[in-house]
């Protein structure tokens, strides 16, 4: 079900029809802004959207599109960070099963500034919260990304920022999210 038009914009769950769309965003990110490329261990949802997302009950990805095009992308997967390659601790803290992990919340550039990631956040949290069974919502981003940092920092609570570490890790930060209907009823979800 779409959310309310703003500025021309639409949010809604992905279906079959949008995987076109928003693969193509989600590749143009990886080779953009991440400059991995694609990496087939870390990109593979990328390939199987509907597999990693569309099909599975406690998964989703949503959409935001102007007219026909989908200009970006935010899903949630059903599954904690895992270790190796993420510290040991940051896997235990959030295990698969009852971890809402965020994931892929790009924004093409030419769209950025208008509210859709806070927006894909905030309708992300909700679906997990629907969903049941989820404790916690993690996420981790790369703070090379323009803007990730300071955006992510605006909404969720620093868990581990690898930088920090012995070897600096894989450079990435891990934060957590409150998950919304958890402790106060009448607090806001997201800042």
């Amino acid at each position: 079900m779409p959310t309310a038009d703003v500025d021309g914009y639409v949010l809604r769950t992905a279906t079959a029809q949008d995987v076109g769309g928003a693969r193509a965003v989600m590749l143009d990110t990886v080779y953009g802004d991440l400059r991995s490329g694609y990496v087939p261990r870390w990109h593979g949802d990328i390939i199987d959207i509907e597999g990693a997302y569309l099909r599975p009950g406690r998964c989703t990805l949503m959409v935001a599109a102007l007219g026909d095009e989908i200009v970006a992308t935010g899903a949630v997967r059903d599954r904690g960070p895992q270790a190796p390659p993420n510290p040991r601790w940051v896997a235990d803290r959030f295990p698969s099963g009852s971890t809402a992990q965020l994931c892929r919340i790009y924004v093409r550039p030419g769209h950025r500034r208008h509210g859709l990631a806070r927006r894909l956040v905030r309708e992300l949290g909700a679906f997990a919260a629907r969903a049941g069974g989820y404790t916690s919502l993690y996420l981790h981003t790369d703070p090379a990304v323009p803007g990730a940092e300071p955006f992510w920092r605006s909404l969720a609570r620093e868990v581990c920022d690898e930088r920090e570490l012995p070897g600096g890790g894989q450079g990435i930060i891990h934060f957590e999210l409150p998950m919304p209907g958890h402790g106060d009823p009448s607090a806001p979800i997201f800042r």
